[in-house]
């Protein structure tokens, strides 16, 4: 049976399922676990592709989402402990879909998503323009989003290490399809980059049609991947709401 979830967490009251951005390495969502103190437990969500799976073929955007709402909705069976959902870029694109299908397990009380405009509006042009280039051309398109650094994008060799698990993850990004549904009924927040230049206002404000109550709207100081290297105010967030979710009090 797959492995989708890792975790350093030993028993906190609450859970974080963290789903990774394109391209990127959910194991290193296990490093905001000091962060989060006693609150909850971070869980990385490793899709096929990715990390000890990567070896594995990934399906489509919609069979990818189906199976992490079975995996998790399993998991949640076993620990019934409150749940909250989290994910950068493509990796919020993918919790709101998982979102989506979990609307009937009470322990999943928010979701967080982050570097991400309004599922209405995706695939943005930009993503479907990238996701026609290859190689070089790629990577120096990634640098828009800050993925990678100049000596990375001069470094032929460890492109040709990363460019590829990138590569399936936009594909995917570009099959996606929304389609309308009943608002989601738990709470959700929005947060990104204050400079991040694919993520602003005119992005970000149809998340409103996708809850019952109106989003949480964060800022951060940085770019697309403002949480690099302080991950300090999306983590805050996520203790926010893992403190709410189970009463825990701050002295």
């Amino acid at each position: 049976m797959p492995d989708w979830f890792l975790t350093r967490g030993d028993g906190r009251p609450a859970r974080v399922f963290c789903f990774p951005y394109a391209g990127g390495d959910p194991r290193a969502y296990l490093d905001w676990q000091p962060l989060l103190d006693d609150c909850a437990d971070i869980v990385a969500v490793c899709p096929p592709g990715k990390a000890h799976r990567a070896h594995e073929p990934l399906p489509d955007f919609v069979g990818l989402a189906d199976q992490l709402a079975e995996a998790i909705t399993a998991e949640v069976a076993r620990d019934p402990r409150p749940v909250q959902l989290f994910g950068h870029s493509f990796g919020g694109l993918l919790g709101f879909e998982v979102a989506r299908r979990l609307r009937d397990v009470p322990a999943v009380g928010h979701l967080t998503a982050s570097g991400i405009s309004a599922p209405s509006l995706l695939p943005s042009a930009r993503v479907r323009e990238m996701s026609a280039l290859d190689g070089a051309e790629f990577a120096e398109a990634l640098a828009f989003f800050g993925q990678f650094p100049p000596e990375v994008v001069a470094d032929r060799e460890v492109l040709d290490l990363l460019l590829p698990g990138l590569k399936a993850d936009f594909e995917l990004a570009v099959g996606y399809r929304y389609q309308p549904a009943p608002p989601l009924r738990i709470g959700v927040s929005v947060i990104a980059g204050a400079g991040d230049p694919h993520v602003g206002e005119p992005q970000l404000a149809p998340w409103a049609q996708e809850c019952t109550e109106p989003p949480e709207h964060r800022r951060a100081p940085g770019g697309h991947f403002y949480f690099d290297p302080d991950p300090a105010p999306v983590v805050s967030l996520l203790r926010t709401h893992a403190e709410a979710a189970t009463h825990v009090e701050v002295i």
